[in-house]
């Protein structure tokens, strides 16, 4: 029986090389004028709905209201619109490689049809229906008709990923995706971790375990990570109470709750690890997963992992304001249209830009060794009375730009470890800083003076 099938096979393959070699010698006399022929022509926009026939499934997408794809079977689901609209976009406009037979073809030859994609386009009742066929051993390209048309071709062989996708990879993955600038309060619980942190006009701060601001950009990577999470697998399609046990959800180790005020939603995230696997579900969706990238490595860091390390959070090339006091010197620097610093409002009195520049930006780098979490006075720590205190001003660009002022406050100098305590303002707790920045601290007004150009001697004639 194997042997006939073989023979059979064989026999196949003879006659499609003939064929092909036929062909070849033939070139584009087949085509009409030799100009590149379509088998479908249409506009991909127009599809509304496809169905994807292959050897054990049917795939069926649909177009919802707003024009999305959803999956009406094997799953009503929705789609990944990205792979529906290239499955959509790669059988409407359909190149002809090469026409094998014009008419009577025995389509059996040709294993016509493995699989078959029909495109339901807006206005019309019927569909377009590409019937594919086996690769042609040559080159990989696809054995193929149109219903209605009665010559069989060859489409390119680039299909062959298309075709070969499963009901999996057009489906929507990233079904736990939200706004990540909606969220205005972050609270985790995780094995050894709990804290919660809240957004403010002036960014995000700590609530527990301590009240502390919060690095932005890592707060934005958390915020990130639980909403990428695609689906590498799907668990369970619409979870109760008994799949929630079975994976370890009921009662998760890792908890997110996020709230998103526009919306008035709270979003919760229930995550369990058990082996090697993961188990992430929602509030808002039915589906059980395991995501393609873990989330547990960003779950377990711990709320000093996400703390602002920075005195002050500021971009030293929006300065256009600086005021120091230290002892009996008090200077007030503005900078001018031009890009210039000088001494007063006036701005009559040039200073040197590069040196007030410098110390803007030593200012904007002054990063935490140490926090004093819930100081219980400023004496202790010599804020009462600051033997220095530096205010830096900026201004955004654009029509809405908004202006800013921050301003540090400089206790004791420790000369052993070189350290200084500083206080922002705005915070209700002290960092210690490298002290080395107070070396750059003006002794006088004449030390910022703008450098006075060399006179130049009269060329002798």
């Amino acid at each position: 029986m194997k042997f006939k099938n073989t023979l059979i096979l064989l026999g196949a393959f003879v006659l499609l090389l003939a064929a092909f070699f036929f062909l070849d010698k033939k070139g584009t006399k087949d085509i009409a004028g030799g100009a590149e022929e379509k088998l479908v022509a249409l506009a991909s926009a127009d599809i509304q709905k496809i169905t994807f026939k292959k050897e054990n499934e049917t795939l069926t997408f649909q177009k919802d209201d707003k024009g999305d794809w959803m999956a009406v079977e094997p799953l009503e689901v929705r789609a990944d619109n990205f792979e529906v609209n290239q499955l959509a976009e790669s059988f409407a406009d359909l190149k002809v490689e090469r026409v094998v037979e014009k008419a009577k073809a025995d389509l059996k030859t040709y294993q016509i049809p493995q699989k078959e994609v029909a495109l339901w386009v807006k206005g019309k009742d019927q569909p377009v229906k590409i019937l594919i066929g086996m690769a042609n051993p040559l080159d990989n390209s696809f054995f193929a008709q149109k219903e209605g048309d009665p010559r069989v071709v060859l489409i390119s062989s680039s299909l062959k990923s298309t075709l070969e996708k499963k009901f999996f990879d057009f489906r929507q993955k990233d079904i736990f995706k939200y706004e990540t600038g909606e969220v205005k309060r972050i609270k985790l619980q995780a094995k050894n971790v709990i804290w919660e942190a809240q957004k403010t006009d002036d960014g995000w701060f700590f609530e527990a375990p301590f009240k502390a601001m919060a690095k932005e950009t890592r707060i934005t990577t958390f915020l990130d990570t639980m909403s990428n999470l695609r689906a590498k697998e799907f668990i369970a399609e619409n979870k109760n109470a008994e799949e929630l046990k079975k994976f370890g959800l009921a009662a998760a180790e890792y908890k997110v709750v996020l709230s998103l005020p526009k919306t008035n939603k709270e979003l919760a995230f229930a995550v369990h690890r058990e082996a090697d696997k993961t188990f992430v579900t929602t509030s808002e969706s039915t589906k059980i997963v395991i995501p393609e990238i873990d989330p547990i490595a960003e779950l377990e860091k711990k709320a000093d992992d996400y703390r602002e390390n920075k005195v002050v959070t500021f971009n030293a090339w929006q300065a256009n304001k600086a005021v120091l006091k230290k002892g009996s010197l008090s200077l007030t620097l503005t900078k001018a249209s031009n890009d210039k610093w000088y001494f007063d409002a006036a701005q009559k009195d040039e200073a040197d830009g590069s040196k007030v520049e410098a110390f803007i930006r030593k200012i904007e780098g002054l990063e935490a060794t140490e926090y004093v979490d819930g100081p219980k006075g400023l004496s202790e720590y010599g804020l009462d009375k600051p033997q220095a205190e530096i205010a830096v001003w900026t201004k955004d660009t654009g029509e809405k730009a908004v202006e800013k002022s921050f301003t540090v406050l400089v206790g004791k100098v420790n000369p052993e470890k070189k350290q200084a305590v500083v206080k922002n303002l705005k915070l209700n707790y002290f960092f210690r800083v490298d002290a080395s920045f107070l070396d750059e601290f003006p002794k006088e007004a004449k030390d910022w003076n703008a450098p006075v150009p060399e006179k130049k001697e009269p060329e002798k004639k």
